[in-house]
């Protein structure tokens, strides 16, 4: 083993707003000593952190001259209801998938991810 993952970033525009959104989502716990230029949060003993991109572009998805890089994969209970939530916090939807295990949605600025049944 060469190292261990210490945290997963994400540019945006403005981490204070970017991390709320996933403190929702996630239940997590916004860690002291944060700044406006870079903010980390804890769910479920994982770091995500958020730091100022003066140029952020969100990515395109789908889009098939490029890739998304990353997205996060978030389990529920229930997506339907999940679905509601997310909406309300900012969240827009980018697919719904014809298998149903799970649905594709992008954060506020942009950053896809996919909420799954918990039992999928």
């Amino acid at each position: 083993m060469v190292g261990q993952l210490r945290s997963v970033v994400l540019d945006c525009p403005d981490p204070g707003e970017l991390a709320s959104f996933y403190e929702k989502l996630l239940g997590a716990q916004r860690l002291a000593g944060g700044s406006d230029t870079w903010v980390v949060i804890v769910a479920s003993g994982t770091r995500l952190a958020f730091q100022r991109s003066g140029d952020y572009q969100p990515p395109a998805f789908p889009d098939p001259h490029g890739s998304q890089q990353f997205h996060l994969d978030v389990l529920v209970e229930d997506v339907e209801t999940a679905e509601k939530q997310v909406l309300e916090l900012g969240a827009r939807l980018l697919q719904k998938e014809t298998d149903g295990a799970f649905r594709v949605y992008a954060d506020p600025v942009g950053h896809p991810f996919c909420l799954m049944w918990l039992d999928a």
